[in-house]
């Protein structure tokens, strides 16, 4: 399917604004900035966006589909049960170092938006709860499997897989810790152990 040359100049604004955004954030996300880095007109970004809240919303959304197309849709291809939570656990981690310079942009902006209502953030909020939800689902596969203790909460898990992944961002990417993946997957081999019939 062909694309057109606004689709695809809009594409290229939009791949570029999501590597602004996973470091500056989504506010930090400024039309001038972003001219700047394509090498367009302010006037020429404002001809693809209705607005700057319009830009943060599409730039959600693409790094939602880069998401589910690096982490969620390759896992589903791994067998049912502990298979499938090993891989997205190693995929999210290479979401987390790969060619997005900030790293996940998710974590980037949760906490500016943790406490600004408003339609970016409830964008933000439904992908998040799509992703734990995805998680818990695939705890509650591995229990059904046989494969995880049958009073295992999947919720607490998905919560626990979450936070060893925030700790492996702040180790990675602020503290600058080479041990930070090595630890990361300590974890999780602790918490799979744990669980594990």
């Amino acid at each position: 399917m062909m694309v057109s040359k606004g689709e695809a100049t809009r594409n290229r604004i939009l791949d570029q604004a999501l590597e602004l955004a996973s470091v500056v954030g989504l506010d930090g996300l400024s039309i001038g900035e972003l001219a700047k880095a394509t090498g367009m007109s302010k006037s020429g970004l404002f001809a693809h966006f209705d607005s700057k809240e319009d830009l943060q919303l599409q730039v959600l959304h693409l790094a939602r589909d880069r998401f589910v197309a690096v982490v969620f849709t390759p896992s589903v291809r791994e067998p049912r049960g502990e298979p499938r939570i090993r891989a997205l656990f190693e995929n999210w981690l290479a979401w987390e170092l790969g060619r997005i310079p900030g790293g996940c942009p998710f974590v980037a902006v949760s906490h500016e938006l943790d406490d600004q209502p408003g339609p970016t953030r409830e964008a933000l909020v439904e992908v998040q709860h799509q992703w734990i939800n995805t998680l818990a689902a695939a705890v509650g596969i591995a229990v059904d499997e046989g494969q995880f203790k049958a009073d295992v909460d999947a919720h607490q898990l998905a919560y626990d897989i979450y936070a060893i992944f925030l700790a492996f961002h702040l180790y990675h990417r602020l503290l600058r810790d080479d041990q930070a993946i090595v630890r990361a997957r300590a974890s999780f081999e602790n918490l799979i152990r744990a669980v594990r019939i």
